[in-house]
């Protein structure tokens, strides 16, 4: 039983790299799936550790690096994919490097997230302050602010979310303010919940009325507005 929280941290590790498979060979929607999927075994390896009291250190250590390669480097692979679709290319294997100046800066913009993902996972290893309130946006929430954009702008027909993920001008811009959020010491609610009374919990609760109203108003569309809306209640 000891056993369990780690191999479900391993379907989160799985998932990640599967993730990163996809959004290689250019499924950016089926590599947003499979990181919400590893969102799901990272919630159920805590979960069950916390059931089971199944604590160690090696578990501990998996989770971060399962973190690491699904919150970090495929979200930032997602990122890098969409760019490089709706720019000048970079490199030729025949004529070399090709693109000026801003389309190579547009490419290199995602590499921060995937440093700043560690940063964030080795600082919160270290912090015990961080138990009840987060210091500075947590990697899954980078995961889920970027999958959000992919998956609402394929399922919905917001003009919007078109125009955001086919430039790469703002893509650039939201893949470097999701980096900095990481590794600000901004102080942001954890989602995590002891009980399910009111007192104590005001924060989750608004936060999950005001996206239940977001979703009811803008059906999948709403999804970008998740992480927003969180930094806001925090």
């Amino acid at each position: 039983m000891k056993y369990i929280p780690n191999i479900i941290t391993s379907l989160n590790l799985a998932s990640g790299f599967i993730a990163i498979v996809l959004a290689t060979n250019g499924d950016l929607t089926g590599a947003s799936w499979l990181i919400l999927a590893a969102m799901f075994f990272d919630f159920c390896d805590g979960l069950s550790a916390r059931m089971l009291k199944a604590y160690s250190d090696i578990g501990r250590e998996l989770d971060s690096l399962a973190d690491q390669v699904s919150f970090g480097v495929a979200p930032a692979l997602i990122l890098f994919k969409l760019i490089d679709n709706y720019s000048n290319p970079v490199w030729s294997a025949s004529e070399g490097i090709q693109a000026g100046f801003p389309a190579i800066l547009y490419h290199l913009v995602p590499v921060l997230m995937p440093v700043c993902a560690g940063l964030r996972l080795a600082r919160f290893n270290i912090d015990t302050t961080q138990a009840t309130v987060f210091k500075g946006l947590p990697t899954p929430a980078n995961a889920l602010a970027v999958i959000s954009l992919v998956l609402a702008a394929n399922y919905s027909s917001s003009g919007v979310l078109m125009s955001f993920e086919t430039s790469p001008v703002l893509l650039s811009a939201y893949s470097l303010i999701l980096s900095i959020l990481m590794v600000t010491r901004i102080p942001l609610m954890s989602l995590k919940v002891k009980n399910l009374g009111t007192r104590g919990n005001e924060g989750r609760y608004l936060l999950m009325v005001l996206i239940i109203i977001a979703f009811a108003v803008l059906r999948i569309a709403a999804a970008p507005l998740i992480i927003p809306l969180y930094i806001l209640v925090s």
